[in-house]
């Protein structure tokens, strides 16, 4: 009895879709990062699951990589987006490295990545107050509370603009990990 050849063009032709997983954003804010990231996902649709620690960086670094280790089938990529303001960074950026978790650090904190969205600005901001009053000049009234929707037509040219930075004040890493999130 000769064995029955199966009809390729009879195969079934079922692909399994490859589901994206999430990328871990864990902020050391508690609204401003929140409102943007959450705003980038629901316009862009892309997979963000954030969340807010108010810690020191170091502290987060350690949270995030529970997150991950606890929900491993989840996340893909884990980042923590810190300001610099009073905080250490070093030991944050060695563990970072050593736990296998990206660093996005601002100096002097995370607003300068919100001016990147209007203006390309390379000069030493002073402080969180010093950078609020530099947005506030884009989106009138800015402190703290933000409407994704006025900063959603920038965001590839405050990529740009952050990834021409020097390594010093004024600087972001968000710009990165912005882009790593829409290349998905």
């Amino acid at each position: 009895m000769m064995a029955r050849r199966e009809n390729s063009q009879r195969r079934s032709s079922r692909t399994v879709p490859v589901r994206r997983r999430n990328v871990l954003v864990v902020s050391g804010g508690q609204k401003t990062e929140s409102q943007y990231f959450t705003g980038l996902r629901l316009t862009r649709r892309v997979p963000i699951t954030v969340k807010c620690k108010v810690d020191a960086p170091e502290n987060l670094v350690r949270y995030a990589a529970n997150l991950r280790d606890r929900y491993r089938e989840e996340f893909d990529a884990v980042w923590c987006v810190v300001d610099v303001d009073n905080f250490d960074i070093p030991p944050a950026v060695r563990l970072a490295d050593k736990v296998r978790v990206n660093l996005a650090v601002s100096n002097p904190c995370f607003e300068l990545w919100l001016l990147l969205h209007f203006a390309d600005h390379r000069a030493h901001v002073a402080d969180y107050r010093a950078a609020r009053d530099l947005v506030a000049k884009h989106v009138p009234g800015y402190d703290k509370e933000l409407d994704y929707a006025a900063f959603d037509a920038n965001v590839e040219r405050a990529v740009a603009r952050a990834a021409a930075l020097g390594p010093d004040n004024p600087t972001t890493a968000v710009g990165r990990l912005v882009e790593a999130v829409l290349q998905r």
